[in-house]
């Protein structure tokens, strides 16, 4: 190996150890200090607060839900460079006490995200249906710029879809992706030794092929969430097995495609949304909300953090490589997370 090669190797090994040292002291001081204070705030104030939209009837209430990003349970950690995204414990706080709160009668449903894990979303899915069923109260949902794969998912067993003309949709089906760059370490002279309790302990493992045993298991797998996949659709949207899987093949399609494929209702924005609920069902002078997290210690570190070491291009690209955990999973997603 040449010099050049060497110092490549020295200053990446010593990148990634500066990185373990920072993100390691980072995650003790939010993780103790900061979770120390919140659970002493914790007494005094709900992890869970209200912002209304439009003022009206109290007791008679529209709430606005927001997914906005992947869907995805990365549980609730932030690193040095972290940035906001979808909480999913605070989204399944939030329908539970639509669940629990006599004066919603209402629910819109914002979406704008290319989907995510297949746990989350079945478990978005089970709650929003959960909730129709004893309480009978109406979901819509106003589709954003994108609501692909998981984004659809989780929209397909309301009442009424509203999209953009321009939204992204689609992408029904299932992905499971790793990298393979054991030819690329070879040639750097780097070997992996691995020892395992059965053949198919590395399975999808990124330092060598795939053989076709573990293809054929994994793909029996995705089989499995895809046809549950259609089964949501062919459910919420009360088509046949044959619609749906006419369009079930991955594709992406815009707002008006999506109309005359049966998987959205009309063409409208949030707005156009929250009126047409209203309408529906005589809630013309109710109280409009949405839900906004009460910031905890630990919140506020991350982002004085965040502000501090700036967040251009270059720093969200170096925290998703050292923060991520990459380790292949099933997922109902559209494009790169």
């Amino acid at each position: 190996m040449n010099t050049k090669r060497w110092i490549a190797l020295i200053v990446a090994a010593a990148v990634l150890g500066i990185s373990v040292v920072i993100n390691s002291a980072f995650a003790f001081l939010q993780g103790s200090f900061a979770e120390s204070i919140d659970e002493m705030m914790a007494t005094t104030q709900s992890s869970v607060s209200e912002v209304v939209l439009e003022s009206g009837d109290i007791d008679s209430r529209v709430a606005v839900l927001n997914v906005e990003g992947v869907i995805q349970d990365t549980g609730n950690t932030s690193s040095l460079f972290g940035t906001s995204g979808y909480n999913h414990s605070f989204f399944m706080e939030q329908l539970e006490n639509i669940k629990e709160d006599p004066s919603v009668k209402a629910v819109v449903l914002a979406v704008n995200s290319p989907g995510g894990g297949v746990v989350e979303s079945a478990e978005i899915y089970d709650k929003i249906t959960e909730i129709q069923e004893e309480t009978k109260k109406p979901f819509y949902v106003s589709m954003g710029a994108m609501a692909a794969s998981g984004g659809y998912y989780i929209a397909a067993p309301a009442d009424k879809i509203f999209v953009n003309e321009e939204t992204l949709t689609g992408s029904i089906g299932v992905i499971m992706q790793s990298v393979n760059y054991g030819e690329l370490a070879e040639r750097y002279g780097v070997d992996f030794v691995t020892i395992k309790s059965g053949p198919y302990k590395d399975i999808m493992s990124p330092t060598r092929e795939m053989t076709e045993d573990e293809r054929a298991l994994l793909q029996e797998m995705l089989d499995d969430s895809y046809e549950s996949f259609v089964d949501v659709i062919e459910e919420g949207r009360d088509m046949t097995e044959k619609e749906v899987k006419a369009v079930a093949d991955g594709r992406i399609m815009n707002g008006r495609q999506a109309v005359e494929a049966n998987l959205a209702d009309a063409i409208g924005f949030e707005e156009d949304v929250i009126e047409q609920v209203k309408a529906d069902y005589d809630l013309g002078n109710a109280e409009v909300f949405q839900y906004g997290a009460s910031e905890g210690w630990g919140s506020l570190l991350s982002m004085k953090m965040n502000s501090f070491f700036g967040n251009d291009i270059e720093t969200q690209m170096i925290s998703k490589l050292l923060t991520e955990y990459s380790s292949p999973r099933m997922m109902y997603l559209y494009g790169d997370k």
